[in-house]
């Protein structure tokens, strides 16, 4: 894999195919080192040119049109390393098509096309993994129908799966005239782009479950997985009948085939696919179990399970018309997932139950998974959209479209699909949505599109209004900043609030002259007088006569807009932005004694929240550039006396005193700073983690005690937030020289009868709770490993917990960089699977800074080791360790010339892939 010379594609660049394909027939001998491949495609000619199709690592057998076998000379078959095109000039407008191809799948470590995973055969088709598998035009605006027949040995792979409906299955005869073959053929109804393409041939057990729809139709539901693991896949199959269920009664979707099969693997590079009918998962999001995952295990699954379910519609019946409408099925599907998760916690599907369940503490779980969401996208989204990877979240160009399935496609892309919400509210929202899928029902079809029919809702509520505004967000990239002055004018009774929104240029966009427009941003706004208690809101240009509301949101839609209030009868605290009703970053100058007023009192609770945050930043930030000077530190009272109202608040919900107590993360502190110094930012985070918990030693030792949950493991939001809150106030016990507090995670450790538990214990004290000569830390490394050694998820969650271990501030104990090698040299580890590198390299890189980005640079010249070694494997998974260094110009100049000077040396190596060359052109500002 020699590096290539990159080749841009342009969003403007696209044309129409030149052929349609009705229908693919199929055929498959499987075997693991010579599978051949015969496909037969009945093509219709869509514009005047030659037939272009794709291929990859391709043994091309032979090629006939309409029966006639083609010589050598009647098509030009090129190829750059693996990449492949076979171009067939003349062509009658109505045709058949018939190409038989070999390959071998037991080679095929890129986990992309066909490949052998334990002795199975998977497929992952999204992007451009069909060419992996026979010569096509693989692009998502070409849809066919398929029929797939499937030929394998019966007692390797006795299971045979495509998708679609089982329309037929039989033994075959071997060389030798035994009965010891078989095979399935399989009829997928629904035209559908190649990259939804699966099958899968294995030795594998499945649980299913018939449900009725609400038009009552009987329809399978079934999940595979390895025969061991089967006792584990209850919550995924009750998940899948949830999300059925959920997007039936929210959106009126139903399901439209007759049978819905998941497929659990252990090699898998992502989360899950939605392949039509045959959804193929990483096991990651199947598997659930109390003594083996996590309260969050639990909830990926369900939020996973549901994400690939709702692709069926928004994904597979409506598809791109290209790849750089990605976010067009993933941020509109990433919001349906959001949604159902939220709508689930809060009992929407229980309705017995939820009666049980206060209205505020629906309102609660709500807030708490909004709160994640934001947590998440700050966390990820909006570094990149400061750094050298920023793109709209429809991007314009692109070099290799794996490394576009990023959080600015998924995260961002979900919150411009929720400002439409918020902009047409919850029914307008659906009847736009109804009026997308009455457009464009079977098509591929772009972000305009989407758009277009939100704004037929908009327009017809709105007065013939446009959202021509608003389509900047899928065309403008960066973090808009919207600055805020609040005018109050205590004689007259009125409250100006002028707002002005700025989008700094970005990546590409600074070497270049572009002139960005306002966005059209849904600004949701509050008032709080000085008891802590919501004013009415009552426009001044409000001439309907409607009644005063507590919270308004304002459609900004100018580079600068000011909006009155009247009859306010006080100086108010401003609620600005409310349930973060956009992906901005708000500057207002807030006083330490608003946020705490805010943060006690607030009516809306991602605001609460993040008022809390705020301080918490500000403290940090603070602390951090003392560190940076060598000063002592010494935490604001402030910060401590918010934290114990938050504490002793008997009114507020797990789940919400859980977020709020929670300090913000290094790399977010790191993100407020222009130059970033992981070393200060984590001591300065070390010591307000330890000043807190001495503070507040009594505050913690009651919140643990007060919120066990004793009996049988539940995963539902009520109780996951009560062990959340418990094992934050563990985490903060952990940091006091108490050996009371130390016997107490000694004794969890032991003792707990559920992961959740058992890893928050085994994270204390890898992180050094027990302060020995290190044994405790080593004697719960070696028990974990030795009861969970045969699960291999547990194992990552052993591999990932060492990875983003606190390094030692006073250099006393083992660098947490010779760990992590010594760990990539481990039984466990295997530099193969995706889930083992996420856990053990991506952990060590993206979420342990301060050891990561040593002073001495070993952290970088180790990076750059294992994504090289990684890059020879699978080129996708070594491209999303490469972002770990995207942001290196933030750092100090010292860190910044040793991280150069290991992304030349990738980017310079003899061999490098497109994913990875792409990345680090951009990071290098190439």
């Amino acid at each position: 894999m020699r590096t290539e010379t990159p080749k841009t594609i342009y969003r403007k660049d696209y044309r129409p195919p030149v052929f349609l394909v009705d229908t693919v027939e199929m055929g498959f001998d499987l075997d693991p080192a010579a599978t051949t491949v015969a496909t037969r495609l009945h093509l219709v000619r869509n514009t005047p040119g030659a037939l272009v199709l794709d291929g990859e690592a391709l043994e091309l057998l032979f090629v006939a049109v309409d029966g006639r076998r083609l010589s050598a000379k009647e098509y030009v078959l090129d190829q750059v390393l693996e990449k492949q095109t076979l171009t067939i000039a003349r062509l009658p407008d109505v045709c058949t098509l018939d190409i038989a191809v070999r390959l071998a799948p037991q080679t095929n470590t890129s986990l992309m096309g066909l490949y052998v995973s334990n002795g199975g055969f998977f497929t992952q088709c999204e992007a451009e993994g069909f060419r992996k598998i026979t010569f096509f035009p693989d692009r998502p605006d070409v849809m066919a129908r398929y029929t797939v027949m499937l030929r394998a040995d019966s007692a390797h792979y006795p299971v045979l799966l495509s998708n679609g409906n089982l329309i037929a299955s039989g033994k075959l005869p071997d060389a030798d005239g035994k009965l010891t073959r078989h095979y399935a053929t399989w009829e997928d109804p629904f035209p559908k782009p190649s990259y939804l393409f699966a099958l899968v041939a294995a030795k594998l057990s499945h649980v299913e479950r018939r449900v009725t729809t609400q038009s009552g139709r009987s329809v399978l539901l079934q999940i595979y997985a390895e025969p061991a693991d089967l006792g584990k896949v209850d919550h995924a199959l009750a998940s899948l009948a949830s999300a059925l269920r959920w997007d039936e009664k929210r959106f009126g979707l139903e399901l439209d085939l007759n049978r819905f099969m998941i497929v659990a693997v252990g090699d898998f590079n992502m989360g899950a696919m939605e392949n039509k009918g045959l959804n193929i998962f990483n096991t990651k999001y199947v598997m659930a179990d109390p003594r083996t995952e996590t309260d969050a295990d639990f909830a990926n699954v369900e939020g996973v399970v549901g994400h690939e379910y709702f692709h069926n519609w928004t994904g597979n019946r409506v598809t791109c018309h290209d790849w750089f409408q990605l976010t067009l099925k993933e941020g509109l599907t990433v919001f349906r997932d959001q949604e159902f998760s939220a709508d689930m916690a809060a009992g929407f599907l229980a309705e017995g139950k939820a009666r049980l369940v206060s209205e505020r503490s629906k309102r609660s779980v709500r807030a708490a998974h909004r709160i994640d969401a934001v947590r998440a996208l700050r966390a990820t989204q909006f570094p990149e959209d400061a750094g050298p990877m920023a793109h709209p979240v429809r991007p314009d160009s692109y070099q290799e479209i794996g490394n576009f399935y990023t959080a600015t496609v998924y995260q961002k892309g979900s919150e411009v699909i929720r400002m439409q919400q918020t902009l047409l509210g919850r029914e307008g929202f659906r009847s736009g949505i109804d009026e997308y899928f009455r457009r464009h029902d079977g098509q591929a079809v772009s972000c305009d599109d989407f758009v277009a029919a939100m704004e037929s809702v908009y327009a017809a509520r709105h007065a013939g209004k446009t959202l021509a505004g608003f389509r900047r967000w899928y065309s403008q990239a960066g973090t808009p900043r919207v600055f805020v002055d609040v005018v109050y004018d205590a004689s007259e009774r009125t409250l100006a609030l002028t707002l002005r929104q700025i989008c700094p240029k970005v990546g590409v966009e600074k070497r270049g002259v572009i002139d960005k427009k306002p966005f059209h941003i849904p600004f949701a706004v509050g008032l709080v007088d000085s008891q802590g208690k919501d004013m009415p809101l009552l426009l001044a240009t409000d001439t309907r006569g409607q009644s005063a509301v507590t919270t308004c949101v304002l459609e900004f839609t100018d580079a600068e807009q000011r909006f009155d209030f009247v009859d306010i009868n006080e100086k108010p605290v401003p609620s600005l932005l409310r349930d973060f009703s956009a992906p901005v970053i708000v500057d207002f100058s807030y006083t330490d004694a608003e946020l705490a007023l805010l943060s006690a009192h607030d009516s809306d609770p991602f605001n609460r929240w993040e008022a809390g945050q705020r301080l918490a930043t500000r403290e940090l930030v603070r602390l951090t550039r003392a560190a940076e000077k060598g000063e002592p530190l010494e935490l604001d009272s402030a910060l401590v006396d918010v934290y114990r109202t938050t504490l002793t608040d008997t009114t507020l919900d797990a789940a919400l005193k859980e977020a709020a107590i929670t300090l913000p993360s290094e790399g977010v502190i790191g993100e407020q700073l222009p130059v970033y110094d992981p070393a200060a930012v984590h001591r300065a985070h070390c010591f307000a983690h330890g000043a807190l918990a001495r503070a507040l030693a009594d505050e913690w030792r009651g919140t643990y005690a007060d919120n066990r949950t004793p009996g049988f493991y539940s995963p539902d939001a009520q109780t996951a937030g009560r062990r959340a809150l418990k094992n934050c106030a563990l985490g903060y016990l952990a940091r006091l020289a108490d050996p009371v507090a130390q016997r107490l995670v000694r004794r969890q450790f032991a003792d707990a009868d559920n992961m959740t538990d058992r890893l928050a214990a085994f994270t204390a004290l890898v992180n050094g709770a027990v302060q020995d000569d290190g044994s405790a830390r080593a004697q719960a490394i070696a028990n974990f490993y030795s009861e969970f050694a045969g699960d291999p998820l547990v194992i990552d969650k052993w591999l990932r917990v060492q990875a983003t271990a606190s390094e030692s501030t006073d250099g006393t104990a083992e660098p947490v960089l010779d760990i992590v090698a010594a760990l990539t040299r481990h039984r466990a580890y295997s530099p193969k699977n995706p889930n083992k590198v996420f856990a053990l390299l991506g952990g060590f890189f993206n979420a342990n800074s301060a050891a990561f980005h040593r002073v001495d640079g070993r952290g970088y010249a180790f990076w750059a080791e294992q994504v090289l070694q990684i890059d020879a494997i699978n080129p996708s998974v070594a491209g999303r360790l490469a972002r770990a260094l995207d942001r290196w110009q933030k750092l100090t100049p010292t860190l910044q010339a040793s991280a150069k000077a290991a992304l030349l040396r990738v980017r310079n190596a003899e061999r490098l892939s497109r994913d990875v060359t792409e990345i680090l052109d951009k990071a290098l500002g190439a």
